[in-house]
């Protein structure tokens, strides 16, 4: 299930006072980092999806964006918070209550700080990772260190992050690269063009780019374009729906309800 999750909640979709005890070293870096000039989010957004398995829905997903006072490296941060739990009706099978927080550098689309609380079904995992993205290495908290690449991206950070990514000039069978740290692994996870296309979802129709995120094959997928991820065309960029193909069935996740969005949803009447 590893490779589905990350590819998952990373195109698609934890606590506050561990961060003043897990901040990166205050000594002065050298190293210099490329500001993004993106447009597609800002403090305010929030996103709420949900995710239905066959004609049941299952759960929901909640993305924020807020300010924050906090600097590392005399660098502004955001604070990125995912929080997924299942609905009433389906906990009696699955009970899952997720919570997620990056600190993501507000030039650089880079993280510093990732949290992770996660509760599926009694599978408790507890993390705190920080990123000295000035060293490219990760702390994981518990004594290791991990080399990194450049604008290496955590669980939620790379959510954002490909949200920042030109696809106006993209053409069908382009791929475009993420890197993502997690559970103490590196994935080079890559996203595939597969073009334009009108969506329908439950609030309107809109038009969007097709991707289909490369995963390992003979894992969880049959093959690398059984999950379908459609983000929309236009500034924001948001990933409006994601259908997934599985041994055990069919998933599809699709935003439900927004507010705070830096530019108009692109539309189709």
């Amino acid at each position: 299930m590893k490779t589905f999750r990350i590819t998952l909640i990373g195109f698609l979709f934890a606590s506050s006072l561990a961060v003043a005890n897990t901040t990166p070293e205050a000594e002065v870096s050298e190293k210099s980092f490329t500001s993004v000039n993106q447009k597609a989010f800002k403090p305010g957004e929030k996103l709420v999806y949900r995710m239905s398995y066959g004609p049941f829905d299952a759960g929901e997903a909640t993305l924020t964006v807020e300010e924050t006072d906090k600097e590392v490296q005399g660098r502004k941060l955001w604070k990125m918070k995912g929080v997924g739990q299942t609905i009433s009706a389906f906990e009696w099978f699955y009970k899952v209550d997720d919570r997620y927080e990056s600190y993501m550098d507000a030039e650089a689309m880079i993280p510093w700080i990732f949290i992770r609380r996660v509760d599926e079904g009694g599978y408790i995992i507890n993390q705190d990772y920080v990123f000295h993205q000035h060293k490219n290495l990760v702390d994981n908290g518990e004594g290791k260190k991990f080399d990194v690449p450049d604008m290496v991206q955590d669980m939620l950070s790379s959510f954002y992050y490909a949200r920042t990514l030109d696809y106006n000039k993209a053409v069908k069978g382009q791929k475009f690269k993420v890197d993502i740290f997690l559970d103490d692994e590196l994935f080079p996870t890559e996203i595939k063009y597969l073009g334009k296309q009108n969506v329908r979802t439950r609030r309107g129709k809109f038009r969007c780019h097709k991707f289909c995120p490369v995963v390992q094959e003979g894992r969880v997928f049959g093959s690398e374009e059984d999950l379908i991820v459609w983000i929309t065309d236009d500034e924001n960029k948001i990933p409006i729906m994601a259908k997934a193909s599985l041994a055990v069935g069919s998933m599809k996740m699709h935003v439900v309800d927004w507010e705070g969005l830096a530019n108009p949803m692109a539309r189709v009447n």
